[in-house]
């Protein structure tokens, strides 16, 4: 039996000087994070019938705190990936092969102070141990290699986003 995808949202979050939200995550069941390839962009499940950009909000909350954020894109394709072999204990997305997702850009409006990557997430530990600002094209090189040829498409995707934005931070 092949297992199907799960619907996912990436979020990139890129602030005034161009750079985006990248958070060191934490091994999650099939999504096995190696030394070296920890950092990685919010991303997460969408709910049956939820709007794209619905979603990427939702999660964004979740994982980062941040509730003001100006929408700058949405990726019109589903780009997916499959999940590496994984024999330990059930997960979540045991259920799945990988994950299919659609890709939101946002610039954030708000203080870092907001952020809050230790906010209670339901029932789920929180996404990241630390966050920090990163030019996006460095994200591939910093993600697990199974996520890697997903994340070459969103910075080509979203390079017009990384430049500081005119009167804050510089020009382009």
């Amino acid at each position: 039996m092949i297992l199907p995808y799960r619907p996912n949202v990436g979020i990139a979050l890129f602030n005034a000087q161009g750079l985006v939200f990248a958070g060191r995550s934490h091994s999650a069941g099939p999504e096995i994070v190696l030394p070296g390839f920890d950092w990685q962009m919010p991303q997460g499940g969408i709910d049956p019938d939820e709007d794209i950009v619905a979603a990427a909000r939702r999660e964004l909350e979740e994982e980062t705190g941040v509730t003001q954020a100006e929408l700058l894109a949405v990726t019109d394709e589903w780009w997916s990936y499959d999940f590496p072999p994984y024999d330990g204990p059930w997960h979540k997305l045991t259920a799945f092969r990988g994950q299919r997702q659609r890709w939101v850009a946002f610039r954030f409006t708000g203080s870092e102070e907001a952020m809050d990557i230790g906010k209670p997430n339901g029932d789920e530990p929180p996404e990241f141990s630390e966050w920090r600002w990163r030019p996006l094209a460095e994200m591939p090189g910093l993600i697990m290699p199974f996520k890697r040829a997903v994340y070459e498409k969103v910075a080509e995707a979203f390079a017009a986003f990384a430049s500081p934005v005119i009167g804050e931070g510089g020009s382009r």
